[in-house]
């Protein structure tokens, strides 16, 4: 039974996505209609099946592009760098940590969604086109606070679509990509700022090496270890850490 809410829910969520960003005009065409089928645990096997195999393979998708993870991975990424020290920490540190914050950052929305959405849908309360779009609205929200203007301008001039009288009007194909893209900028601003110190250590000590005239000696074997003894008196990795998550609030 619950497997079937589960499936009915999923389905409910991409039919009420698709139904929300790529409204057509009418027209001819086919119609295909679930008659007598009021209830999602009522749905065949097969559709089932095919909504949640739907569901795990749009997972990682889904949270690349509708949650904090691109941000966060992206600084932390830009740490590593900064620092000189290649491949540590490895990447699969770096996935696990961001997605961990992820998990951190999101958990408000995903709260706000199980309450409005998925509780009510298990109580038979509502149905799962409603839950669908009640799951939706705590992700929108999410969004629309960190989507900047400029870029919901961008998308909606390149799609030639008219200005939404509310912001519950932009569709998701809209959205997703300003959100994305404001993703972007901000990690790239926060990587920047992350790299100067960096690029400070390493250019006072080329400085200090070729006024020695120690020109054979390169300046990365005495910058490493000076940038990571910096970093670790001033708890680095817990500043990075507080910094992106403190900036989606």
């Amino acid at each position: 039974m619950k497997a079937a809410r589960w499936a009915g829910l999923a389905t409910g969520m991409i039919f009420a996505a698709a139904g929300r960003s790529f409204a057509a005009p009418p027209g001819p065409g086919l119609t295909i209609t679930l008659g007598g089928l009021p209830r999602p645990e009522r749905l065949p096997l097969t559709l089932q099946l095919l909504a949640l195999l739907t569901l795990l393979s749009l997972g990682p998708a889904l949270v690349i592009m509708v949650t904090s993870f691109t941000r966060i991975l992206i600084v932390l990424s830009f740490t590593r760098s900064a620092l000189g020290t290649q491949q540590i920490p490895p990447n699969i540190v770096l996935v696990g940590l961001s997605l961990f914050l992820t998990v951190f950052t999101m958990a408000p929305v995903w709260r706000a969604a199980n309450q409005r959405a998925l509780q009510p849908y298990l109580a038979h309360e509502i149905g799962y086109r409603e839950a669908a779009l009640r799951a939706l609205a705590p992700v929108r929200g999410f969004m629309l606070q960190q989507a900047d203007e400029k870029d919901l301008a961008l998308f909606l001039k390149l799609g030639k679509l008219p200005r939404p009288k509310t912001p519950d009007d932009l569709p998701l194909h809209v959205l997703i990509p300003a959100f994305m893209l404001g993703e972007l900028k901000r990690a790239f601003v926060m990587g920047l700022m992350i790299f100067i110190p960096f690029v400070v250590i390493d250019m006072a000590v080329a400085t200090v090496l070729m006024s020695m005239g120690m020109m054979m000696m390169p300046p990365v074997v005495i910058s490493l270890p000076c940038k990571l003894l910096l970093f670790v008196l001033v708890d680095g990795w817990t500043l990075v850490t507080q910094s992106v998550v403190s900036s989606f609030h």
